[in-house]
């Protein structure tokens, strides 16, 4: 550097980094289902009991759909005899009830365990199993169920059906079918516990190790997985929420008969998930409210009404038309909403890539 030349000026050194000290995440309040259940809540004062009773139906299977979607839209795999976890669950806290007077109280926590003992045992044998096998496995599932119900006279009263089942009481005062206000404010709290409970396990080192299996199950398996383990504590979980809402269902109606418990039921359940958005749980309670109301509505006697400035008298609406309609939305959907109505972020992401992809 030459004589007269300024000298550089010195350059401060850089700090160091400082370390930060992790902070939790702090899920923020879930305001939409606080005021979702506030408005549910409000059912009874508005609508007559016929509408009260169609509500209780779209939580109950709320329930049962969100059960289900730990296995489908969760871990990734099909089943189609949810509905038998959903007769034990029945039929427990029946023979609970009646045969060995236990409290409804109590009753409903054992038909849950013995749902989810019923998951594991039917789990740890076929988890093993993947894609069309299991389905098929499931399925048989289910109509062994059946088959046991209809043949098991002396428990489950055979095809007779479960008569007169003991209602809950709640500080001396019995809950009334005939006016299930009572019954309505017993499922919105089980769909609430069931949600909160959702979001728990969603947000938890157990979902996202359900997340990887679905997405991948090699990946998952070379992460350090337990395939096995949390698959059957899958099924485990929702085989237990689907006890539960039988033991409930079973004190709803007062009688059991196997019918109630058909594939058909299965596949409805089904339904409500893939037309929701497999994984996402907002989106599985719209599939559940819209297919309960669709069901309502598409009885011959309320269609009739509907139609009655045309004069087609209910005797000339078929009574399955619910199933073709049913096959139609969901053609429709898959057409043009594969996701479902309101999917998960990253099935939506998953679905529209392929799409990219195919084009």
């Amino acid at each position: 550097m030459g004589p007269g030349a300024p000298s550089p000026e010195p350059v401060a050194p850089s700090p160091e980094p400082v370390a930060r000290s992790p902070v939790p995440r702090v899920r923020s309040l879930p305001w939409a289902w606080v005021a979702f259940v506030a408005l549910a809540a409000c059912v009874p004062f508005v609508g007559s009991s016929y509408v009260v009773g169609v509500a209780i139906y779209a939580l109950l299977f709320s329930i049962l759909a969100l059960g289900l979607n730990i296995m489908t839209g969760f871990c990734g795999l099909l089943d189609l005899g949810y509905v038998g976890f959903y007769g034990i669950g029945a039929y427990a806290a029946a023979v609970f009830m009646n045969n060995f007077d236990v409290s409804f109280w109590l009753a409903l926590p054992l038909a849950g365990a013995l749902g989810a003992l019923s998951g594991v045992l039917l789990g740890v044998p076929t988890l093993r199993l993947t894609g069309d096998y299991f389905a098929i496995v499931t399925f048989g599932f289910s109509e062994l169920v059946i088959l046991v119900t209809r043949n098991w006279t002396s428990v489950t009263h055979g095809a007779r059906g479960f008569p007169d089942i003991h209602k809950p009481s709640l500080f001396g005062h019995e809950f009334l079918r005939y006016s299930p206000t009572a019954f309505f404010y017993l499922v919105l709290a089980l769909f609430a516990l069931t949600v909160f409970v959702m979001y728990r396990i969603e947000d938890s080192r157990l979902g996202r190790a359900w997340f990887a299996i679905r997405e991948d199950e090699i990946a998952a398996e070379s992460c350090g997985i337990n395939l096995m383990g949390y698959k059957t504590l899958g099924f485990a979980i929702a085989a237990g929420i689907g006890g539960l809402g039988g033991a409930f269902y079973a004190s709803f109606s007062g009688t059991l008969h196997w019918t109630a418990f058909t594939f058909s039921e299965s596949v409805l359940i089904l339904c409500m998930v893939v037309m929701g958005g497999l994984g996402s749980i907002p989106g599985v309670v719209l599939g559940s409210c819209l297919l309960v109301a669709l069901q309502e509505g598409l009885r011959p006697q309320n269609l009739a009404f509907v139609l009655s400035p045309l004069g087609v008298p209910a005797s000339a609406i078929p009574g399955e038309l619910r199933w073709i309609v049913y096959g139609a939305l969901l053609i429709l959907m898959m057409r043009w909403r594969p996701a479902g109505l309101w999917p998960q972020s990253s099935v939506a992401a998953e679905l529209s890539e392929e799409a990219d992809e195919a084009e």
